[in-house]
C-alpha cells in the first residue's frame, strides 16, 4: 500500500465537495417524494405509505451514513 500525504486545507475541501454532494442527493430524494425530514420518509417507505419508494429509500439510507462519514473525517482532520 503507498501511503500518500494531502495538506489537511486540501483534505478539508475535498470532503466538503463530498459531502456538499451527499447533502444534495438527500435533497433531490426528499424533494421528489415532497418530504422535509429524512426520517419521515424511511418510515413512510418502511410502512408501506410511498409503494414505490424501496430504491429511493435504500439509496437514502446508504447517503445518510455516507454523511455520517464524512462528518466524522472533518471532526478528525
Amino acid at each position: 500500500m503507498t501511503s500518500v500525504v494531502l495538506d489537511k486545507s486540501v483534505a478539508e475541501e475535498l470532503i466538503q465537495y463530498k459531502l456538499h454532494s451527499i447533502q444534495e442527493e438527500i435533497r433531490r430524494i426528499l424533494e421528489r417524494w415532497n418530504e422535509t425530514s429524512a426520517e419521515a420518509f424511511l418510515e413512510k417507505a418502511r410502512d408501506g405509505t410511498y409503494e414505490e419508494a424501496e430504491n429511493d429509500a435504500i439509496d437514502l439510507h446508504q447517503l445518510l451514513l455516507d454523511e455520517q462519514r464524512m462528518r466524522e473525517l472533518l471532526d478528525n482532520l
